[in-house]
């Protein structure tokens, strides 16, 4: 399966949660259109069917997506 770059999917986590939390202080239907389409958009690329666990595929996969810390010489 292919899989969105982790920073693509880094910055789709990012807006989810901007959006959840402005979704549940003042919900509006454009704010519940955004998070349904990057809920979405999260599900497809980490080959999910719900939003939790697209999050944490996409979560996983930007952490295993970073450079191994360099060690002293």
């Amino acid at each position: 399966m292919l899989m969105a770059h982790p920073a693509v999917l880094k910055d789709l986590v990012e807006q989810y949660e901007a959006l959840r939390s402005v979704h549940a202080e003042a919900s509006t239907p454009e704010a519940r259109r955004r998070m349904d389409d990057i809920a979405s958009t999260l599900c497809v690329t980490t080959g999910t069917r719900d939003i939790e666990a697209a999050l944490a595929a996409a979560r996983s996969r930007v952490v295993e997506a970073r450079p191994a810390p360099l060690l002293p010489s």
